[in-house]
């Protein structure tokens, strides 16, 4: 067993913190969880600074493929979990969240809630391989060491896992200022509980996807059709007694909507769209998921702008007489 000095100690640390951004980024893209995406990037931390310098090849190789490792033993473990998990599984949003400098381009790129719920579809190995490649870039002789594989089996899991994607999401480039119209314009309908331009700004193939966990009131099957999904919402609103507040805010690097009643945090949501229409909405409900993002955004969640902010309250803006759910 070798032991450290304290400048080989060093050495090492100042090498981990170079690339904690790299793999926080594969963790919690494997994960879902923030929490689950520390607890990896800590093990491999631990296991860095007790690996045998005779089994390093590169830092930046062995760390990545160490943090694999350890998430696809984590995916498996969650296996039976997800499937017991009570309506859609939707990951732990990052919200308003300002990530450490070395951090920042790897969270800048295939972030979307509704990318990572679609890699639920992935088997572990699978969404490593599909990850590693298409979104860090590694090469297939680092996808093979990482999943013990040939690098021909890897092309075939990478294309594989690639196919089964793209079918499910065209790569579609979204400008930011397309999507804040988006998002500004379903506030609105929102605000005014206005159906027919709900249904305008949706497609009509739009889905609606909430994550309750059995913890929090939420649809248990993926809602289907822009009017089905506009309806719905309309209806869960007017179940609102106290009042409800939208606020955007970032949402997983894009920009999303905070919503709260009677001043509580209640649900973040994610708009999927083409720039063109919103194609689903991801609510994540359940409030263990909501724990972190309460806690980073503030209980008042301050933003700096007052425009940001809308307000419903049940009795300056009742539904509309004669209008149905």
């Amino acid at each position: 067993m070798e032991f450290d000095t304290p400048a080989t100690s060093s050495r090492r640390a100042a090498a981990f913190e170079q690339h904690r951004g790299r793999l926080w980024g594969v963790a919690y893209r494997m994960l879902g969880s923030r929490a689950d995406a520390d607890d990896m990037v800590q093990e491999a931390y631990l296991r860095w600074h007790g690996a045998s310098t005779g089994d390093v090849r590169t830092p930046e190789a062995w760390l990545v493929t160490t943090t694999t490792r350890l998430c696809i033993d984590r995916l498996r473990e969650l296996r039976a979990e997800r499937e017991a998990y009570v309506g859609p599984w939707l990951p732990e949003p990052l919200v308003d969240d300002t990530p450490a400098a070395d951090a920042a381009t790897e969270l800048a790129s295939d972030l979307s809630i509704a990318f990572l719920a679609l890699l639920e579809r992935l088997a572990p190995e699978e969404r490593a391989a599909f990850l590693l490649h298409d979104v860090f870039d590694s090469d297939y002789d680092e996808i093979a060491a990482a999943l013990g594989k040939t690098e021909a089996a890897c092309r075939q899991i990478v294309s594989r896992a690639r196919r089964r994607v793209r079918e499910r999401r065209p790569r579609i480039r979204v400008s930011a200022a397309a999507r804040e119209r988006l998002v500004d314009a379903f506030m609105t309908a929102i605000e005014t509980r206005d159906r027919g331009a709900l249904v305008a700004i949706f497609a009509n193939e739009a889905t609606l996807t909430s994550d309750g966990g059995g913890k929090a009131k939420a649809a248990r099957k993926i809602v289907r059709g822009g009017a089905r999904v506009a309806r719905f919402l309309l209806g869960v609103l007017r179940l609102a007694r106290e009042d409800l507040e939208l606020r955007k805010i970032a949402v997983n690097g894009e920009t999303g909507i905070a919503l709260r009643i009677g001043g509580r945090l209640t649900s973040v949501m994610s708009l999927a769209t083409d720039g063109k229409r919103i194609l689903g909405v991801y609510s994540v409900l359940n409030p263990d998921k909501l724990r972190g993002v309460r806690s980073r955004l503030g209980t008042e969640l301050r933003l700096s702008h007052a425009t940001d902010v809308v307000r419903l309250s049940s009795e300056s803006n009742g539904m509309k007489q004669g209008e149905d759910t």
